[in-house]
């Protein structure tokens, strides 16, 4: 969940409301407040700040207020000029639809890489180049976009499941050398509550591709990469920009794996290829010396 919707609970009193209002109010500009100025500029005490941040599962205000201007700034930052719930409208023509796909395809990879963190990329990086398994779970829908994926992975020699099918014996069945993908755009799926257990108690390592905010999965992973967070579940035309953002973090660890060793894996994906791989084009672009 989402700091900014565990917020507006029905779990504060008519003072520390009062600061939370001023939070949303003022936003940047607490930034460099102390605690004695907004406790004056609302009418309150400075403990009271304490106490909200306490209630939301944070060690101090200074804590609160980073991790509330980070989300804040990430909200409305990148889709300023497309909804992701509804990218085109009724009567919009053609021409115009595929626009405003383009515009919110162009505003996921830019949100979502903004989301990605050094350290995450390369823990998981060496995790996967180690690993003498990989396994993805999540469910179907999610699942589907993985193929490319192993595709990708399965031409540099790294072994690659999809465990859309008796994923919880997949799950037991994995050990400390196997890595294991968890996908899941809520982070509270079926994936998140009966797999993780199961992944944990064989430590196996985890690498989370999830929404923003804490939730289940994020917080038991070793490694956590956002999804781009801005469709509702689903009150919306399509997963176009989860399911992008999705897509874009697979080819980012396939890439970053690649790169581990990239001359071998290059010569040896070429070497594949031209032996089972015999396509023709008349195209010069696609046609191979």
């Amino acid at each position: 969940m989402l700091l900014t919707e565990k917020m507006k609970d029905d779990i504060f009193s008519p003072s520390e409301r009062a600061i939370i209002n001023y939070m949303f109010e003022q936003l940047e500009l607490i930034r460099d407040k102390t605690t004695k100025q907004i406790a004056e500029e609302t009418f309150t005490h400075p403990s009271t700040l304490v106490r909200i941040a306490k209630k939301l599962g944070y060690n101090g205000w200074i804590e609160l207020k980073d991790h509330f201007l980070h989300e804040m700034e990430y909200l409305n930052s990148h889709f300023t000029n497309v909804d992701a719930n509804f990218p085109f409208h009724e009567h919009d023509h053609l021409l115009n639809i595929a626009n405003k796909m383009a515009t919110l395809h162009q505003n996921t990879i830019k949100d979502t890489l903004s989301l990605m963190k050094f350290d995450d990329l390369q823990k998981a990086t060496t995790l996967l180049d180690q690993a003498t398994e990989i396994k993805i779970f999540g469910i179907t829908n999610n699942l589907i976009l993985c193929h490319d994926f192993k595709a990708h992975m399965n031409r540099i020699g790294k072994r690659v499941s999809i465990c859309s099918i008796d994923s919880e014996f997949e799950a037991a069945s994995s050990n400390s050398q196997t890595v294991a993908i968890l996908i899941s755009y809520s982070g509270e799926s079926h994936v998140s509550h009966n797999i993780l257990p199961l992944l944990q108690k064989r430590k196996t390592p985890i690498i989370a591709i999830t929404s923003i905010g804490d939730n289940t999965l994020s917080k038991q992973a070793d490694c956590v990469f956002r999804i781009t967070t801005r469709e509702k579940l689903y009150s919306k035309i399509g997963s176009f920009s989860s399911n992008n953002s999705i897509g874009f973090l697979l080819d980012v660890l396939y890439a970053c794996v690649f790169s581990k060793d990239y001359q071998k894996n290059l010569e040896y994906k070429i070497q594949i290829s031209e032996r089972y791989d015999h396509r023709k084009s008349s195209n010069k672009v696609m046609e191979e010396e």
